[in-house]
């Protein structure tokens, strides 16, 4: 873990940053001056483009319906504008007299944003001023504009490795080109550090391809989008959207589209409440949230439903507080019949609203939770399927097996992405659950190698091991003639189990339980309260 000697916090100058890229698209339904309770959020629905020269996106204006560019001229003095139907965006690479280097320390790497904040105010507390990202995983980077010398970050590179903090690294990078956004309208291509770009019907269609991944074509997005530089040397799309039009794109996707309506509502306050307890995650990018299982799912106008757009009217306006504060709304797809406690799957500052309950409708009052922690206990949860409101779900239980060779395989991947390159074991011996949490959840997992002792813990053991869809499980080996060959992990759930269980909440929906009572179900001691700037300002 982190060394204990504090360091020295540096007296710096403020760093001179040039000109950052943008295209600003201002697109879909008219963008309503910013309100309490309907304010303008930052999407990245497109992350990273350009990492890959064969990045392409492709904006189109709905039949009988233009786009109009504008854009500085060559000089800077002017601006051009341009029309067009269509607009294909790239990326181009330009020689550049010197090269750039670019350099940053890397504290730590993580599974999930949660561990990473929790990591940051650790090292915050150590005197060592923190931004995260996530170029991949999540990590925390020593903040660049105050450690931007490099006498400065290799004194304190090699002092928190004297330390012992193995995992510290040191990421440098010589860029011999200049990366901009290239945009093509007819036969004639832009190379601008800026592109604004605005359509008649309100309405733009993006089609993206991405290396590696299929491509998605004509997706409608409402509000304004931007294609902006970010910290990892290409750009991001950002769709600038007000809330509750967010929202649309989020609820369907998220609780699908065969829930009953109670659930469809709980769903609707959940995405409200979610987003505006997270506008902080991608302050170093200058966005908020992601578009993706890493935050929600969010696909602009594509796909939404007439039951969900009416949930999200009738609730309009309404999220769940804690303290007059929009909560953390964390939702998984299912629990296995009980949920988690937020620090049995995260690190940081407990949240009292997220703590276990049973996932039993006919639950007494005095039985909220359950002490599954010790084997018997658990052994006997695993075993039972009726009664809980996950039944029928094939995720409710399961069972998934790894050979040594593949726990090798996946252990030694993510130590790599972790950062730690000195531990190089050859055998995993033993798996060992050395600590569990009352819910039931693996807190730790002790691994005995021909070298020594690995722990991993909490939500980074679904990367370590890649096989069990939770940490809701037990081990049970494997042999073959008395000789160990792999492990079974016997578990339940599938995501990271806090807050509400979507699949549960159907149940209780189809039970006649309003939304009101779901969110009460699984979020304790919360109160619904039409949305204030006071709940969700100032958050960072």
């Amino acid at each position: 873990m982190l060394g204990t000697d504090r360091l020295i916090r540096p007296q710096f100058l403020q760093v001179l940053l040039g000109a950052t890229c943008a295209i600003a698209i201002t697109v879909g339904e008219p963008v309503k001056a910013q309100s309490a309770i309907n304010p303008n959020l930052k999407i990245g629905i497109v992350q990273r483009f350009g990492a890959s020269p064969q990045d392409k996106l492709t904006l189109k204006a709905p039949a009988g319906s233009k786009l109009t560019v504008s854009f500085p001229s060559a000089d800077g003095t002017t601006v051009q504008t341009i029309s067009s139907d269509r607009l294909v965006v790239e990326v181009a690479r330009l020689t550049i007299p010197t090269s750039i280097l670019e350099e940053k320390i890397v504290l730590s790497n993580h599974r999930s944003f949660e561990n990473a904040a929790a990591s940051a105010f650790h090292w915050a507390e150590k005197g060592i001023q923190t931004e995260i990202a996530q170029p991949r995983r999540w990590q925390v980077w020593a903040k660049r504009d105050v450690y931007d010398s490099i006498l400065l970050r290799y004194l304190m590179f090699y002092t928190l490795k004297a330390q012992g903090n193995l995992t510290v690294q040191m990421d440098r990078r010589i860029l011999p080109q200049r990366t901009v956004a290239s945009l093509i309208a007819g036969d004639f291509r832009y190379n601008r550090d800026r592109f604004d770009i605005s359509s008649s019907s309100g309405i733009v269609e993006v089609s993206y391809q991405k290396e590696n991944k299929p491509e998605i074509t004509n997706r409608p997005y409402a509000g304004t989008l931007r294609l902006q530089t970010n910290a990892h040397q290409n750009f991001t799309l950002v769709n600038n959207v007000p809330l509750e039009t967010y929202v649309r794109g989020v609820v369907p996707h998220e609780i699908g589209y065969n829930a009953p309506y109670a659930a469809v509502l709980a769903q609707a306050v959940l995405a409200r409440t979610y987003v505006l307890a997270s506008l902080h995650r991608f302050q170093v990018d200058d966005y908020q949230l992601c578009a993706d299982t890493q935050c929600q799912v969010y696909r602009g106008l594509e796909d939404t439903t007439a039951l969900a757009d009416r949930a999200i009217a009738d609730t309009r306006g309404l999220v769940l507080t804690y303290g007059d504060r929009v909560i953390d709304a964390l939702y998984s797809s299912t629990t296995g019949g009980i949920t988690a406690n937020y620090n049995d799957i995260w690190d940081g500052t407990p949240r009292p609203y997220l703590q276990s309950v049973l996932d039993l409708a006919n639950r007494s009052e005095n039985q909220r939770s359950a002490n599954i922690s010790d084997d018997k206990n658990l052994k006997s949860f695993l075993d039972r399927q009726d009664g809980f409101n996950e039944v029928g779900w094939r995720t409710l239980r399961w069972r998934k097996e790894g050979s040594l060779g593949e726990l090798q395989t996946s252990l030694k991947k993510f130590l790599r992405f972790s950062g730690d390159n000195t531990t190089n074991f050859n055998k995993i011996k033993e798996l060992r659950v050395s600590q569990r949490a009352a819910s039931g959840r693996v807190l730790e997992i002790e691994v005995t190698t021909d070298i020594g002792k690995i722990l991993v813990r909490k939500d980074e053991i679904i990367d370590a091991f890649d096989r069990p869809d939770s940490t809701f499980f037990k081990l049970e080996p494997i042999f073959d003639n008395q000789v160990l060959t792999g492990y079974a992990f016997i578990g339940g759930g599938l995501g990271h189990g806090v807050g509400m269980s979507q699949t549960g909440s159907y149940n209780l929906a189809r039970m006649g339980w309003s939304y009101e009572r779901i969110l009460n179900f699984y979020y304790t001691n919360t109160r619904l309260q039409e949305l204030r700037p006071e709940f969700y300002s100032d958050r960072r």
